[in-house]
């Protein structure tokens, strides 16, 4: 099981999350952070800290955001486990469900 961070994170990327893991998983994309399901400890340290509570421990889920279970997943096929998003910059991707959404803001 894993933390899964969903649409409200879409063009906010607010970063406490970010700060808050103390495993480092969490990745930026182009426009919103995903966490990485194989790095995550689910230690919940993320969850009361984002602001417009986007992460949700993976049976927790909305119904309307379950498709963002794999949206995280996903988004690590191409790049695979870094070992911590402190080793790389900020991606200039995103999931393709993600890249085609228009504008949350």
């Amino acid at each position: 099981m894993t933390y899964v961070i969903a649409l409200p994170c879409v063009d906010v990327k607010d970063r406490a999350c970010v700060d808050e893991c103390p495993v480092d998983c969490i990745y930026e994309g182009e426009r919103m952070l995903y966490i990485h399901p194989d790095e995550c400890v689910d230690c919940g340290a993320c969850e009361p800290v984002c602001p417009v509570e986007a992460i949700y421990y993976e049976d927790d889920l909305p119904d309307e955001w379950e498709q963002y279970y794999n949206v995280n997943v996903e988004f690590f096929d191409e790049i695979g486990s870094p070992g911590g998003a402190a080793k790389v910059d900020a991606y200039d991707f995103d999931h393709p469900l993600v890249a085609v959404l228009p504008k949350q803001q």
